[in-house]
C-alpha cells in the first residue's frame, strides 16, 4: 500500500511528517515491540516464531533474552546484503532499541507474584494487540523496516514468491527449530500468528506518516525560444538585470 502525498493548503507540509516526528513514532513503536515480545514471553502460552527461537537457543546457552534478540537480529541483518537490501534508520534503531529494552521490561514483569490463568490469557491478548500498534507504528514511520522484516521483502523481491509464502516459510522454520532446540511453542504462538496479520492490516494505514509531495518550485518555466527558420538570424540574448 502507497501512502498518499499530501500538502497543505499552504503548500507546506502536513504536522506530524517531519523528521522529528516521524523519529518519535519510530521509538515508539520500537518500544512497545519491546513491551509486547516481553508481555507474550511472561504469559507462557506460547511466544511470537522468532522469540520461540530466542527461548530455544537460551535453553542451551547462558545469554539474556535480550542478548540473544539482539545478536539474532545481526544475523538476519547479515543475510540481507546476498538480497540487495539497504538497511535504514529504522532497521538499526530495531536492532539497538528493542535488543536493549526486552530485559528491563521482563524483569518487570518477573517481579510480579503468580498470574492464574485467566490473567496469562489477558497478557497473551495485550501482547497481541500491543505488538499490532507497535509494528504499524514503526514501520508508519517510513525510516526502514526492521531486519526480519527486510529479510521477508528482500526474498520477496528476489524469487518472486508472494508474501504469505515467503512469510509464512521463515516463520514455520524459525518455529520448528526454535522448538527443537526446547523453545515455548503453545496456544500463544498460533493466536500470534492468526491475529496479529488482520490487526496490523486494519491499523497500519492509520498509522503510516503520508508521504509528502514534492514542492513545486516558486519561480516561473520559460517557454523555450523558437527555433530560427531557414534564413533568419538567432535572436540576441538579453541580459538580465541583477
Amino acid at each position: 500500500m502507497t501512502p498518499a502525498r499530501t500538502t497543505t493548503s499552504a503548500g507546506r507540509p502536513p504536522r506530524g511528517t517531519g523528521p522529528v516526528a516521524r523519529g518519535a513514532r519510530l521509538l515508539a513503536g520500537l518500544v512497545l515491540f519491546a513491551v509486547s515480545m516481553a508481555m507474550l514471553v511472561h504469559a507462557g502460552l506460547g511466544a511470537m516464531p522468532w522469540d520461540v527461537l530466542t527461548l530455544g537457543i537460551q535453553v542451551h546457552t547462558r545469554a539474556s533474552f535480550g542478548l540473544i534478540t539482539g545478536l539474532t537480529s545481526l544475523a538476519v541483518l547479515a543475510c540481507w546484503w546476498p538480497l540487495r537490501q539497504r538497511p535504514g534508520l529504522g532497521t538499526v534503531a530495531n536492532v539497538i532499541v528493542i535488543g536493549a529494552l526486552v530485559n528491563p521490561v521482563l524483569n518487570v514483569l518477573d517481579l510480579l507474584p503468580p498470574l492464574a490463568m485467566g490473567w496469562r490469557v489477558l497478557l497473551l491478548v495485550g501482547g497481541v494487540v500491543t505488538n499490532a500498534v507497535a509494528t504499524g507504528l514503526y514501520i508508519g514511520a517510513r525510516l526502514g523496516p526492521g531486519p526480519r522484516d527486510g529479510l521477508m521483502t528482500g526474498l520477496v523481491a528476489r524469487t518472486g514468491w508472494s508474501v504469505r509464502v515467503v512469510k509464512t516459510s521463515i516463520e514455520v522454520a524459525v518455529v520448528a527449530v526454535g522448538w527443537l532446540l526446547g523453545g515455548t511453542v503453545g496456544v500463544g504462538t498460533l493466536v500470534y500468528a492468526v491475529g496479529v496479520g488482520p490487526l496490523i492490516h486494519l491499523l497500519l494505514p492509520r498509522l503510516t506518516v503520508p508521504a509528502v509531495a514534492a514542492q513545486p518550485s516558486s519561480e516561473p518555466e520559460r517557454e523555450p525560444a523558437p527555433e530560427p527558420g531557414p534564413g533568419q538570424a538567432p535572436e540576441p540574448v538579453r541580459a538580465e538585470p541583477v
